[in-house]
């Protein structure tokens, strides 16, 4: 399906970028690339599945049942079958709505809970192949990370929600690449889908931000359909004067990162970050460090005096709720990231919940941690450690430790090992499925790129053989 009659060529950024996208060949992209398609296409269902069982997914997909279309596209937890698009949106929703999924440091953007379940819905409606789906998600996820990194860290800083304001670009481009759209109608893809994009990161802590990673899915699936039928998109979208640079970030736009993809891989590098725990990676260093220190000097919740974390601004600007009163403040919470992690050993998705947040030792302990950021976090501490965390524990005998970590476990300089992901996708997909339909899919999962036709992904997985 070639499609639209926009006026995008390869004379600008996006143009190239579109013409990439819609062109290269299996055989070009390296094993590597490929590995780290797959994790982010296992890890984004894993959480996706749990995701499913959240309040605010089973509000999305109430409205995607009564607003779209069937289709072929599952909505798992539902027993639908919608069109690609409120498939997506429903999915997409689910993915984030345990704060549980991927992020990529190019554009600082949950990538991968927008990219996959767009790609998995128009990948089911169409009948493609598990190795077509593959491709996609790298085409969507290396479109997505090189807009991120022209915008910098600046368009993230500025207050807006990278993850809704960038993700319907790569939703759109899977999308497309599965839609079989030439360099054209990707183009007119990408100019749709970016000109009518948006966020604000005040919908931090309520169900709007899983909300909008949904909404975000189905915009770039939308946009992606939109070309197919010949609809065109503004070819210099990013530089116009009334364009994404000028509105969105202050001009700020790094042409040139535009024109590396195929040669650097962002999915390698930045890479892409998997979170241990369920809580904005934010807190996941300082986490990590005060475990670290705990473990290496023996030391329990009862004993600690004070915490005292150093962060970059990003950090405390995320992290705004430092007494959370409901589940979805508590991902947002350093002090109840650190509490939970001293009293109950670790952070797990059993344990955001009411009555956890409200355990009298936990509460005790939020009061003793405090966050600021310092001096030290200059332009270059920040590009080299962009959630890193100094740590500073105090016990109520005098003594006192100190930790650092630049990058948390799971990030892409520290990946998490494969056993680690696939316990990870069992303890996600076991709150929807039984055991015995977990293994299935994992199964399937790891051999996703033999699979000839994904209509049948996620069928027999209801019940027990």
């Amino acid at each position: 399906m070639s499609g639209a009659s926009s006026n995008i060529g390869s004379s600008t950024a996006i143009g190239r970028l579109a013409q990439w996208c819609a062109g290269f060949t299996p055989g070009e992209v390296p094993p590597e690339v490929r590995a780290v398609a797959r994790n982010c296409l296992v890890d984004t269902l894993g959480v996706a599945l749990a995701g499913a069982t959240a309040p605010v997914a089973r509000k999305a997909q109430r409205v995607a049942g009564l607003a779209s279309a069937p289709g072929a596209a599952a909505v798992p937890g539902t027993g639908l079958r919608l069109a690609p698009p409120g498939a997506a949106m429903a999915n997409g929703t689910a993915a984030h709505a345990l704060d549980f999924d991927d992020n990529c440091y190019a554009g600082v953007v949950h990538g991968s809970a927008i990219i996959v379940p767009a790609a998995l819905a128009v990948a089911q409606q169409v009948g493609a192949s598990g190795a077509a789906l593959v491709d996609a998600i790298i085409a969507g996820s290396e479109a997505e990370y090189a807009l991120g990194a022209a915008a910098t860290m600046s368009l993230y800083e500025k207050g807006w929600w990278t993850t809704a304001v960038l993700g319907p670009v790569g939703a759109a481009v899977a999308a497309g690449r599965l839609l079989g759209l030439d360099a054209m109608a990707m183009g007119a893809a990408i100019g749709i889908a970016l000109a009518g994009a948006g966020g604000a990161k005040a919908a931090f802590g309520t169900d709007a931000k899983p909300l909008l990673a949904g909404r975000a899915a189905e915009a770039g699936v939308v946009a992606a359909l939109l070309a197919a039928e010949g609809a065109s998109g503004p070819p210099d979208v990013a530089t116009h004067l009334r364009g994404f640079a000028a509105l969105f970030n202050d001009g700020v736009f790094d042409e040139s990162a535009l024109e590396e993809p195929g040669t650097r891989w962002r999915l390698l590098d930045p890479g892409i970050d998997v979170k241990r725990i369920p809580v904005c990676l934010s807190a996941h260093t300082s986490v990590d460090v005060v475990a670290e220190l705990a473990r290496a000097h023996g030391f329990g919740a009862g004993e600690v005096a004070r915490i005292v974390c150093d962060v970059p601004p990003v950090i405390v600007a995320n992290l705004i709720h430092d007494r959370p009163a409901t589940p979805q403040q508590a991902q947002f919470s350093m002090p109840f990231a650190l509490a939970a992690t001293l009293v109950l050993g670790d952070v797990t998705l059993s344990d955001l919940d009411e009555r956890v947040i409200r355990d009298p030792a936990i509460a005790a302990l939020m009061e003793r941690v405090e966050m600021h950021t310092g001096a030290s976090w200059d332009e270059e501490a920040r590009r080299h450690a962009p959630e890193g965390a100094r740590v500073r524990v105090e016990l109520a005998d005098g003594r006192v430790f100190e930790g650092f970590r630049a990058i948390p476990r799971g990030a892409a300089g520290d990946p998490l090992p494969p056993e680690a992901l696939a316990a990870k996708f069992r303890a996600c997909a076991g709150l929807l499925l039984p055991p015995g339909a977990v293994e299935r899919l994992l199964a399937r999962l790891d051999a996703i790129e033999t699979r000839a036709n994904l209509r049948d992904l996620f069928d027999d997985l209801n019940h027990e053989a």
